[in-house]
């Protein structure tokens, strides 16, 4: 081998053209002299924010480069290296850096926390690890379509303590998953240094723990990176399967600008300097005569004028400016719902659970691109029975058993979207989401809002208490979704209702959390369509007409009406039955607390922050001047679910419900 050696970098000169080494200085230097032209920005207040990759620009654009344009990328805030090497006009670019509505998030978001299927670009969300679990699901997409496509996603070695690191790298691995899992070691998380936030030696060799392979490169050489970059992935495309790499590099600015680097020793950041990624290749290239100071001036003056025209274009666009109207419309992807009906007359007896097993092996003959995902859900068909037998109809490619890793399968769930697939993803109980919630309320919530990609994911939610299960597996969480923006909330609280709504919901192009009342499962049962057929998602269900007082409710509540009334026939009620929290239907409400005066919400949710108090303020607001006497609003004590039978039925607030009831009627 025969090498060049200066400021200790080496390079090899033997593997790469004249024309392919001067591809890679150019897509060095442009995002170097972008940097150096915004930092000066940044000074006059041009700008609110920047993260800086000066001396890191060799991971960016050799990674970017070795991988095929078709091929996604998952890049971090200080890879502007990877969208230059992309060609996004700059002008967007600049755009998105300065909040304007040419940018990809039309002000909504900053630097690079944005993506662009058009350039085949996710962006990061400031959790960083969760973007490695959305990698999982592009590349599961990929391979179970047989594309022979890698992705590459990057994370920092701060990152890699988080939990997503480790799920994400364990699932690709028990998947072969064609993944390159890149970490930047730029010594720094913020001011914490490397000593300070893994104990191994190198970040690399966690790969064995795995079974995977790792590989540790030089990041500050640009031909290294792009040529082992490109070998992997060459590799993995025909042999699927996750390899991870660590680049090392130094982070020679602050995190951002405004933190500084008082705390880095001035003798590490002259060390750096000296191992400059652009600086070095570019006097390799004079040395075999392959640049010289003509070329270099000539190429800088190009790039200098490529910049300056698209800071013009982008200085001359308005600030931007939208409505109220046209904020709320862009949280949900649009969707012009399609009735479809039965097919036939043909009914069956149905059991709650029998009725969403039907939903969802129906909604799986229908569309191809379905993926299903949760423990236990393949061989075993779930813990409660619902997909079983699935396996043998469908096969472990649609029906996948996963780790024991929430966050990385919701993440998957996203990235399967991405891909152009939908996911419905089985908690194995609601409780356990709380180990998915941040990519759940951060990144389905918001992925349209942001940069208007759909998250095609519906994940399904076995809740509630009644089933002597304890304070782990009886939660009522559904508040804590509808307070998110974003998301769709369902919960049926019948067998007919369960299949319609959870076909509609696997239809729908946005995020669903469909909630699934365990002891309903197999203690209701009615006639149902035998065919394929769906409900419209956020309309509510009048169950029965009634003039003396509105109950509205959902789930277990219905039942809880119904068999009270069954006692009291006498009783006149109103009785709704919400099907969907969010988006609620609000007319249905409204029109039925102006006809009755009186208003009582009950839930099996404690009170404290739950969708009753919503529901009491929109009647508060929209009907006080019908209003007859105070509303109402009824749920559980507010304590963990118990586990004994008797502190259960102290706990449910069935009891409270018949005596706020009676009082009311006396109004």
């Amino acid at each position: 081998m025969c090498y060049f050696h200066f400021m200790s970098i080496k390079y090899n000169k033997e593997i790469l053209s004249s024309e392919e080494l001067m591809q890679l200085y150019k897509a060095m230097l442009k995002p170097r002299m972008i940097e150096e032209k915004f930092l000066v920005l940044l000074r006059q207040g041009k700008v609110s924010k920047w993260f800086s990759g000066i001396g890191q620009e060799a991971i960016a654009v050799g990674s970017t480069l070795a991988m095929n344009k078709s091929e996604y990328i998952l890049p971090m805030h200080r890879n502007l290296g990877v969208f230059t090497s992309r060609n996004i006009p700059l002008n967007r670019l600049f755009a998105q850096f300065q909040g304007k509505m040419s940018g990809f998030t039309k002000g909504r978001d900053r630097s690079f926390h944005f993506g662009t299927q058009q350039y085949k670009i996710v962006g990061m969300i400031s959790h960083l690890g969760p973007q490695m679990g959305v990698a999982d699901g592009i590349a599961l997409a990929d391979l179970v379509d047989k594309r022979e496509k890698a992705t590459l996603v990057f994370t920092g070695e701060g990152g890699s303590s988080e939990g997503d690191f480790h799920e994400a790298i364990n699932v690709a691995s028990v998947w072969n998953l064609p993944v390159i899992f890149l970490i930047e070691n730029n010594g720094y998380g913020l001011s914490t240094p490397t000593s300070e936030q893994y104990k191994c030696k190198r970040l690399v060799d966690r790969a064995v723990g795995y079974g995977i392979d790792g590989f540790q490169l030089d990041g500050n050489n640009i031909i290294e990176v792009y040529s082992s970059i490109k070998k992997i992935a060459e590799d993995i495309r025909k042999k699927p399967r996750p390899v991870l790499v660590e680049c090392i590099t130094f982070r020679r600015r602050g995190h951002e600008e405004a933190s500084g680097v008082k705390y880095v020793p001035k003798e590490l950041i002259s060390y750096w300097e000296e191992k400059d990624p652009v600086l070095n290749f570019e006097k390799f290239l004079v040395n075999e005569n392959i640049l010289n100071e003509i070329s270099i001036n000539e190429i800088k003056n190009l790039i200098k004028v490529e910049i300056e025209e698209a800071l013009l274009i982008t200085s001359q666009e308005k600030e931007i400016s939208s409505s109220e109207s046209n904020e709320l419309y862009d949280v949900y992807m649009p969707y012009n719902y399609l009735s479809i009906k039965p097919k036939s007359k043909n009914k069956s007896e149905k059991r709650f659970v029998d009725a969403i097993s039907d939903g969802l092996k129906q909604s799986m003959q229908n569309n191809k691109d379905v993926i299903l995902m949760g423990q236990d859900v393949a061989e075993y068909g779930g813990v409660f029975k619902i997909t079983e037998g699935f396996i043998n109809e469908f096969g472990k490619e649609r029906i996948r058993n996963t780790p024991i890793c929430e966050s990385a399968i919701v993440g998957a769930g996203l990235g399967l979207s991405i891909n152009n697939k939908k996911a419905v993803i089985e908690m194995q109980f609601a409780d356990f989401v709380t180990c998915g919630f941040n990519q759940i309320v951060n990144n389905l919530a918001k992925s349209h809002f942001r940069w208007s990609q759909n998250a095609d994911v519906v994940v399904r939610m076995p809740t509630g208490a009644g089933v002597g299960a304890g304070p782990f597996h009886s939660q009522s969480n559904e508040a804590w979704f509808t307070h998110t923006p974003g998301l769709k909330v369902v919960y049926p609280s019948n067998p007919y209702d369960a299949k319609g709504l959870l076909a509609a919901s696997i239809n729908d192009p946005n995020p669903v959390m469909f909630f699934e009342h365990k002891a309903l499962y197999r203690s209701i049962s009615e006639s149902i369509p035998d065919d394929y057929y769906t409900l419209e998602i956020g309309k509510a269900r009048n169950v029965q007409f009634g003039q003396e007082v509105s109950i509205i409710t959902y789930g277990m509540g219905v039942h809880w009406v119904l068999s009270y009334l069954k006692k009291n026939p006498k009783i006149s009620v109103d009785l709704i039955d919400l099907r969907t929290l969010a988006p609620l239907d609000e007319k249905v409400i409204i029109d039925s607390v102006k006809k009755t005066g009186k208003a009582l919400i009950l839930q099996e949710d404690v009170i404290v922050g739950s969708i009753a108090n919503d529901i009491t303020s929109l009647i508060q607001d929209k009907c006080f001047q019908y209003l007859d006497a105070p509303i109402k609003r009824i749920g559980s004590l507010n304590t963990p679910v118990p586990f004994s039978e008797n502190l259960e039925q102290i706990f449910l607030p069935t009891k409270r419900f018949e005596e706020c009831l009676s009082e009311l009627l006396r109004y």
